[in-house]
């Protein structure tokens, strides 16, 4: 037997304010995003803001259907919306926050496990990380310098 360990940095945040100018502004966008999501089954609330390196901001939020199964989640709303308007783009970044319309939400919500599929893939393909920011509707803010992070065994085409 071998034993690794696997060993990442995770930046906690009490609030926005301690954040860049850079990473406050796209939580700021993410907000933004996630207050035209639409939720109307479930109440929870999710919006991402993505920075590319060419400096644009994308926006995408959750967008439920009455056969669940049919909805998307922000991040891949927003991934997918950037490389289909910028084919060749490089992700820098996502800001991701949500909310409830039943309750406070406070602690920080992380992509699913789709999303982080998805995520990977974008980040595997363009050889360079992409740092996430998650957050709730208030509290504390989490910064992972990459997907690798949050999925360290994640599936590429070399499995293919």
């Amino acid at each position: 037997m071998k034993e690794i360990i696997i060993s990442n940095t995770v930046l906690i945040y009490d609030t926005i304010k301690e954040l860049t100018n850079e990473d406050n502004n796209l939580l700021k966008k993410a907000i933004e995003a996630k207050s035209k999501a639409y939720a109307p089954y479930s109440k929870f609330k999710v919006g991402a803001a993505l920075l590319l390196k060419n400096g644009k901001i994308i926006l995408g939020n959750n967008q439920e259907n009455a056969a669940y199964p049919s909805g998307m989640c922000a991040e891949r709303v927003a991934i997918w919306k950037a490389f289909s308007s910028y084919p060749n783009a490089i992700v820098k970044k996502i800001a991701i926050t949500a909310s409830s319309e039943t309750f406070t939400l406070d602690k920080p919500v992380s992509p699913c496990g789709s999303c982080r599929q998805t995520l990977s893939e974008y980040e595997i393909n363009q050889k360079e990380p992409i740092e996430i920011l998650f957050m709730g509707e208030i509290g504390k803010i989490i910064k992972v310098n990459s997907l690798k992070t949050l999925l360290p065994f994640s599936f590429d085409n070399s499995f293919l």
